[in-house]
């Protein structure tokens, strides 16, 4: 024997640290035997060779109420990876072997050879107060004379204490970590908080039983229990401790600088567990890179290589987890805040019925049964809510649509009108002859006496919206009318109520239908999610923040689910507002209300009930991704976004152009399109130039299409002559004469939408985002807010007014939009990365030791996406009196 192993071995001899041996024949083989009485703290240097075995006898005092750990650290000093040495610890209960060089693979199965390892082995059960227990480490080899040297010490520190200072520890894929928790009466969870100031090398966290149900087998590296190891619960001692069995049992997540798990009492049987802390032999499952080592030439591409200095300082740390009262107050809480928005929409309900019962008293008090036609009756300025049109109406009484205007206006003079008829509709027309008196309320030039006795609430089976399209004569009369410079709400309010309420009314029933079968799937296949964790205790797979994830029943995350209630309560409230202001208009209806037949926008409910059902929806879908969140389910809290951004956007064009608003086939049409790029974006738009130059050309050509549709009222075809007649209006107007476009207003939208549209279809293709799915939701809200900027700068901009509440409404939930912004962009969590990357954006809870932030931007975007649809609803409540040929388009 030559080298270092030599010299080494020559210095303990003359040390004296090499015992006394007691050779013994084997029984086969004709080997020796050598027993040596060894102690604790003492580094023994010897040899062994294929003729000879050295067995070491330690002894060690083992109390009931104390549990200490034992290591194990032995070194191969001669190189010899062709013939390893194995070391076999025999404890009572239990056998831990490993070969040295320790031989562990990584991705590829690329072989990593480690010359010194240590092993923990944990303290069996006993049921004396003191006990002399025994092991025994024997080393043998069928190498010729190899060096090694062996210690064996206590581990300090072995148990963990709630609440106590982190314990500091030093580990790699050679030298695993372990340590104990045993609960105390009073707690009934954890969190095991594990911290690193290095990001690599990755490591592995697992949470493992210290008793085991069933008897397992001899795993490479791992424990071997006896055969008379009958119990049904035996110690599991050896713990799995290596990189290629630590998830084989128990819990575990990936590590770089942060980890944590949640651990309940419920879920350990000795009501104890082991802090199994691994470093890995590779990096890439943490995100780092695959380690490169050029091969010479006479290397063989199976040869193990050697990785020096792989090691990785940690500090462990339990704290106490919450409490049941904790859960109680939190669900409390929520309930609490949600349910405060139902007493203040009743309180406001009553107020204003009360206000509205108030006027139509004093107004039926002023009027007479015979009144002067030459003269009007005034009423006084205390009683009108005047607005911008005090020239043709006064206002609405509390919302427009359920004001009662019986015995209000005064007896008129028969004015010659014409009808025309198209289908069940008749259309009310002035003849040029026709001579008309204004209200002498100030409602407008037209009057309202000849409309106020049509029967309203016809049935819908034998009206079709088909029927008032199909003649030559009225495709003319679109033409005419839909092309005027200047329109206003009665020239896109033509067709029969009727048929526009079943229209609208196939939004509701298709989001409805929609749901159903979406998130039946949706729920199957979480559940599934979450029972594969539980199952394989694989934790990497839903990116939780895991420093404030509270576990219920088999949930992980119960706060991530509960906060999205919001959603789902506000949802039902705004539908129940949505049903009182139908019931209201109804009535009215019933009653041949005149300003509910003739006057302001025209009020169609379907698409505002589809938003209602849209927002309950994504309440629960975002609780369904929530339950495991990843990359694969993202769709799931997103699918609804896309469908809410589409129907505000939808509605706020039906508006004011109610006959041409698309149908509910074609809109769910396109958002399913929507929802289908966002599913192809996730899975092959990461780096993907191909996808992300065609769905910028999709996307430029979508944004040219629907701006031809917008700007010509429909009044256009795609077909094979469109490139010749584009060409011939740019010869027309841009080289002939050099004139501005004939829809101003239009155009200047037109325009703002295409820069912006532009402009994200270049960033997109530039910068290509990872979070493809989050990139195509901003896509639709920078649509929305500049459609709904536009439309409110169009209304004031009209001479109209913004009544009080849709400008609170406006105001507090741009404010509660802004914080809610703030808490979403904090980035908890990100499957954009991998799962240990993502635990380093964990933060703990910042809300009665439940909430963290982004539960706090469920609670607001669910409070402002409530605000918003007020604003929809409300926005144009000060048009209620004014007569419709007297509202512009824009």
């Amino acid at each position: 024997m030559s080298g270092p192993g030599a010299a080494v071995l020559a210095w303990a001899l003359l040390a004296g640290t090499l015992l006394p041996a007691r050779p013994q024949p084997l029984p086969h083989g004709g080997r020796k035997m050598q027993e040596k009485e060894a102690q604790f703290n003492t580094t023994y240097i010897d040899w062994v060779d294929a003729n000879l075995l050295n067995i070491y006898a330690f002894n060690h005092s083992v109390r009931r109420n104390r549990t200490e750990g034992v290591r194990v650290s032995v070194n191969v000093l001669s190189d010899q990876n062709d013939r390893p040495v194995l070391f076999v610890v025999r404890q009572k209960e239990a056998v831990v072997s490993f070969q040295v060089p320790l031989i562990l693979r990584g991705l590829y199965q690329r072989k990593y050879a480690y010359q010194e390892v240590s092993r923990t082995l944990c303290q069996p059960q006993t049921k004396a107060e003191v006990e002399t227990q025994h092991f025994y480490v024997d080393v043998s080899t069928l190498s010729l004379n190899t060096s090694y040297q062996l210690r064996v010490t206590r581990v300090e520190n072995f148990v963990l204490r709630r609440g106590a200072r982190a314990i500091m520890a030093s580990t790699g894929p050679f030298s695993p970590q372990y340590f104990k928790y045993e609960f105390p009466e009073d707690v009934d969870s954890v969190i095991v908080k594990v911290t690193s100031a290095m990001a690599f090398p990755c490591s592995v966290i697992s949470i493992q039983d210290i008793l085991v149900g069933v008897v397992v087998a001899l795993l490479p590296g791992g424990p071997v229990v006896p055969a008379g190891a009958d119990s049904p619960c035996a110690p599991q001692c050896p713990v799995y401790d290596l990189d290629n069995n630590v998830a084989f049992i128990g819990m575990y997540q990936t590590m770089t600088k942060k980890a944590a798990i949640t651990v309940q009492k419920k879920d350990f049987p000795s009501h104890s567990f082991y802090v199994v802390v691994v470093v890995k032999t590779e990096d890439e499952a943490c995100g780092g890179a695959l380690p490169y080592y050029p091969l010479s030439k006479d290397a063989s591409p199976d040869k193990p290589v050697d990785q020096p200095n792989r090691q990785k300082t940690l500090e462990v740390m339990v704290s106490p987890a919450i409490t049941s009262e904790a859960y109680v107050r939190s669900v409390l809480f929520c309930l609490g805040i949600f349910l405060s928005f139902y007493i203040l929409t009743l309180l406001i309900a009553c107020w204003e019925s009360c206000r509205q019962h108030k006027r139509k008293g004093l107004l039926a008090a002023m009027d007479s049964p015979s009144l002067d036609t030459g003269h009007s009756r005034s009423i006084p300025d205390s009683f009108l809510n005047h607005g911008p049109y005090d020239s043709y109406g006064y206002g609405s009484f509390g919302n427009g649509s359920s004001s009662s205007t019986e015995g209000v206006t005064d007896s008129l003079g028969s004015a010659e009108v014409s009808y025309s008829y198209v289908g069940q509709e008749q259309f009310k027309r002035r003849t040029p002859s026709a001579p008309t008196r204004p209200l002498s309320i100030g409602m407008g030039e037209r009057s309202l006496e000849n409309v106020a006795g049509r029967p309203r609430l016809d049935s819908l089976s034998s009206v079709e919206e088909d029927d008032y399209d199909t003649l030559a004569d009225i495709d003319y009369d679109k033409n005419v009318i839909r092309t005027k410079q200047y329109l206003c709400v009665a020239d896109l309010a033509r067709k029969d109520k009727r048929v526009l309420r079943k229209k609208y009314q196939i939004y509701f029933w298709n989001i409805a239908t929609i749901a159903v079968f979406y998130a039946l799937p949706v729920i199957q296949l979480v559940i599934t999610y979450q029972t594969v964790v539980n199952v394989t205790g694989n934790q990497d797979i839903c990116y939780y923040n895991f420093l404030c994830a509270h576990p219920l029943g088999n949930l992980s995350a119960f706060n991530n689910i509960l906060s999205n209630l919001g959603y789902v309560l506000l949802g039902l409230l705004f539908l129940l507002i949505i049903l009182q202001r139908e019931i209201n208009y109804n009535r009215a209806l019933l009653r041949n209300d005149a300003h509910a037949l003739e006057c302001g926008i025209p009020k169609h409910f379907g698409l505002f009930y589809a938003m209602g059902t849209a927002l309950m929806m994504e309440g629960l879908l975002s609780a369904c991704y929530h339950v495991c969140p990843n990359y694969t389910n993202f769709q799931f809290d997103t699918s609804f976004m896309y469908m809410i951004a589409g129907l505000c956007m939808l509605k706020l064009y039906q508006k004011r152009h109610p006959d041409i608003n698309a149908s509910a086939y074609s809109a769910y049409a396109c958002l399913a399109l929507v929802i289908f790029f966002s599913v192809v974006g996730v899975v092959f738009g990461k780096g993907n130039t191909a996808f992300w130059i065609v769905f910028s050309v999709i996307h430029i050509v979508a944004t040219l299409l629907l701006s031809t549709q917008l700007y010509y009222m429909g009044r256009w075809k795609l077909d094979s002559g469109i490139l010749r007649r584009i060409l011939h209006v740019l010869y027309t107007d841009c080289v002939r004469q050099c004139s501005g476009p004939m829809y101003v207003d239009r155009m200047v939208l037109l325009v703002m939408g295409n820069i912006i549209n532009w402009s994200l279809a270049a960033y997109g293709l530039i910068v290509r985002p990872n979070d493809f799915a989050s990139y195509l939701l901003a896509i639709g809200i920078c649509n929305l807010l500049l459609y709904f900027a536009f439309y409110i700068i169009m209304k004031l901009r009209s001479g109209e007014r913004i009544k009080l509440i849709p400008l609170l409404c406006i105001i507090s939930t741009s404010v509660v939009w802004g914080f809610a912004l703030f808490f979403f962009f904090q980035g908890l969590s990100t499957w954009q990365k991998t799962p240990a990357e993502s635990r380093e954006h964990n933060r703990d809870c910042i809300l009665l030791d439940f909430f963290d932030d982004h539960d706090i931007w469920h609670f607001l975007s669910s409070i402002a996406m409530f605000g918003s649809f007020l604003v929809l609803l409300t926005l144009d409540d000060d048009l209620d009196c004014v007569q419709r040929d007297k509202i512009y388009v824009f």
